[in-house]
């Protein structure tokens, strides 16, 4: 293929030559092209045969009566070499060259950096094409709103009619647990459209006309208005039909303590399908992590009591389920007082302190909150390591080649 292409590159070039402007040669002008390889023979010293003696044995360069080449059997390497070196002779590769060299050598640094957008174009750019496409796209945003709400429904009719008793608050702590971590087990469902993104990012930046942080940021950018669209509308379905305490600054906390829930989990998601590349991989080992984090979240058994290695540390200190349920408890908890008869009450601290831990500062659920922003960051700043300087290669595909090995 390589050869017909030069082939056909360099009998344009003898047409220029020959002054043909397209269309078929006619016989004389083919003539004269047999001429004009001849005598390029010729100077080599091969007057015997005008394409020289690596044809030895072969027909000599005739034209049929139709004036067309199809009774030579000539080598087609030899014919293209022949070729090659007639164009590099010739004026045209001259000009070529000369052109070339007057392109490169005329205001060379300004030529390298024009046309070429700055960092925040790109990323303003980027921006925009991630809001249309997960607009356009149902499947990216539209689809798991609709799972969300449908999910917030359901815990919702369940946990619906509690009350604000003292016998309530297990069931509330329950509601809340159920709330983030099934919520968060369902953001998996946009692994398949994170994994388009990375595959559009890896075109891009083949051809250089994106890099990991531009990526990044026009990715969390362009994402923020529909988590924080989810966010808000399950918010608001679970907080009323659940009856959680009928404040605006509590609820306005319940709706950016889940939005950073989401940033966290998309973060989690996205680093994870840079590892694996593969929806199969990424989906079964998202499933393996979220389990683990909801086991340790502190529901099951309090924080306290989990076994200190491997449950409290690391799982209960790097699963983000920790401190978003924290964080909504000490939302709903703190400064809540509950009778107990007709003389003695307790704190709100004090009635959940047997189902939940929670710390009795009430700036406590703003550092939660700060938690779940640093690890919202965090898990960004792991995807761009990842991008940027390593797994270039999709590791599945690579435990499959090892694989194929073995069985060889």
């Amino acid at each position: 293929m390589n050869k017909l292409f030069k082939f056909q590159v360099i009998m344009k070039a003898l047409r220029r030559r020959l002054n043909v402007k397209g269309g078929a040669l006619t016989k004389m002008k083919k003539r004269s092209m047999i001429m004009v390889l001849s005598q390029i023979n010729d100077q080599k010293g091969t007057l015997s045969n005008p394409l020289g003696s690596e044809m030895k044995g072969s027909s000599p360069l005739t034209l049929d009566d139709n004036g067309d080449f199809s009774a030579v059997n000539m080598d087609t390497a030899v014919a293209i070499r022949t070729l090659e070196a007639t164009y590099k002779s010739s004026a045209d590769a001259a000009s070529v060259e000369t052109m070339i060299f007057k392109l490169t050598e005329r205001e060379g640094s300004q030529l390298k950096s024009k046309g070429k957008a700055g960092a925040a174009t790109r990323v303003a750019v980027l921006t925009w094409k991630s809001l249309l496409v997960m607009s356009r796209e149902w499947k990216y945003y539209w689809l798991r709103l609709i799972l969300y709400l449908i999910l917030t429904l359901f815990i919702g009719t369940l946990y619906s009619g509690l009350g604000h008793s003292l016998s309530s608050v297990a069931t509330r702590v329950a509601a809340v647990f159920v709330f983030v971590s099934f919520a968060s087990l369902l953001g998996i469902a946009g692994i398949p459209s994170l994994l388009k993104e990375i595959k559009i990012y890896r075109s891009e930046a083949s051809n250089q006309h994106s890099g990991a942080f531009v990526f990044i940021l026009g990715q969390f950018l362009g994402s923020i208005p529909f988590l924080f669209l989810i966010s808000i509308s399950s918010s608001l379905v679970f907080y009323f039909m659940v009856g959680l305490r009928d404040d605006f600054g509590l609820l306005m906390y319940f709706v950016l303590n889940f939005f950073m829930c989401l940033l966290v989990n998309e973060g989690l998601m996205l680093s994870i399908a840079c590892v694996w590349r593969d929806v199969y991989w990424s989906t079964l080992t998202l499933i393996s992590v979220h389990v683990i984090m909801m086991l340790a979240a502190g529901h099951f058994r309090i924080r306290n009591a989990l076994p200190k290695p491997l449950w409290t540390y690391p799982f209960a200190y790097i699963s983000f389920h920790t401190y978003s349920i924290q964080g909504l408890l000490e939302n709903e908890y703190i400064g809540e007082v509950f009778a107990v008869g007709e003389v003695r009450s307790i704190s709100g601290y004090e009635a959940i302190g047997g189902y939940y831990q929670i710390a009795a500062d009430a700036n406590s659920k703003w550092r939660n909150m700060l938690v779940l922003l640093a690890m919202a960051f965090g898990y960004r700043l792991i995807v761009y390591v990842l991008l940027r300087f390593g797994l270039n290669k999709n590791v599945s595909g690579r435990l499959l080649l090892c694989h194929r090995k073995n069985n060889s």
